[in-house]
C-alpha cells in the first residue's frame, strides 16, 4: 500500500534523522531512541515504516546517501560534454570527498548493517551502475562529437574509472588522504583526453 503524503514526510523525516545521527555520533553509537528525539516520532511510528527495526532503518540510511552520491555530483554528472565539464567535475568529487573525509554515512551504514547481504549488495550495486551509465554516457556525448577516440569501450573505460574512485574513496576512509582518489580522477581523465589524438 503506497504511503499518504504526510506519511511519506515522516518516512523521510526519520531516514534523514537516522543519517544525521551517524554522521554526528558514528553508527554503532545510534540509537533507536536518539532517532525518535531528533525527529519528533514515537516508537509505533518508527516500526511502522521500518517493521523490521534498526537494520531496516539503517538500510533505508544507506539507499538516501547512495542517492546523495549521484546528487552531490549533479549537474556535473549529467553533463560531461566537454573536457570543461569533466574537470568541473572532477573538482565536484574531490571536494565532496575531502569534506566528507573519514566519516561516511553510506560506508558506516552498510556495514553496521553485516557487510555483504543480499540487501547491502543491491544498494552499492545500484549506485555503481547509475554512477557508471552516467559516466559511460559523457564518454559517447565526447566521442559523438569528436573528443574522444571512438574505438574506446565506454563501459570499460567508465568502468575503470569508476573502479580508480572507488579505490581512492576507500584508501581516504581508511587514511584520511585524499591524494589517491584525486590521482585517479586525474589519471583517468587524462587517459580520455589522450585517445582523441
Amino acid at each position: 500500500m503506497p504511503l499518504t503524503r504526510k506519511g511519506a514526510a515522516t518516512r523521510q523525516r526519520i531516514v534523514e534523522g537516522a543519517a544525521e545521527q551517524i554522521r554526528e555520533q558514528g553508527v554503532f553509537a545510534v540509537r533507536l531512541e536518539d532517532v525518535m528525539a531528533r525527529t519528533g516520532t514515537s516508537k509505533s511510528q518508527v516500526f511502522h515504516y521500518f517493521p523490521d527495526g534498526k537494520d531496516e532503518l539503517l538500510l533505508a540510511v544507506a539507499r538516501r546517501e547512495a542517492d546523495r552520491v549521484i546528487e552531490d555530483q549533479q549537474p556535473e554528472l549529467g553533463s560531461l560534454t566537454t573536457w570543461a565539464a569533466w574537470e568541473r567535475w572532477r573538482d565536484k568529487v574531490l571536494a565532496r570527498y575531502r569534506a566528507q573525509g573519514s566519516d561516511c554515512p553510506l560506508h558506516t551504514a552498510l556495514a553496521q548493517i553485516g557487510g555483504a547481504t543480499d540487501a547491502t549488495r543491491a544498494v552499492a550495486a545500484e549506485l555503481l551502475d547509475r554512477w557508471q551509465r552516467q559516466l559511460a554516457d559523457g564518454i559517447r556525448q565526447l566521442q559523438a562529437t569528436g573528443g574522444i577516440g571512438p574505438a574506446l569501450d565506454a563501459d570499460r573505460e567508465a568502468a575503470a574509472l569508476l573502479a580508480g574512485i572507488q579505490g581512492g574513496v576507500l584508501i581516504l576512509l581508511t587514511t584520511g588522504s585524499a591524494a589517491h582518489l584525486e590521482a585517479a580522477l586525474d589519471v583517468g581523465i587524462a587517459r580520455l583526453r589522450a585517445s582523441a589524438r
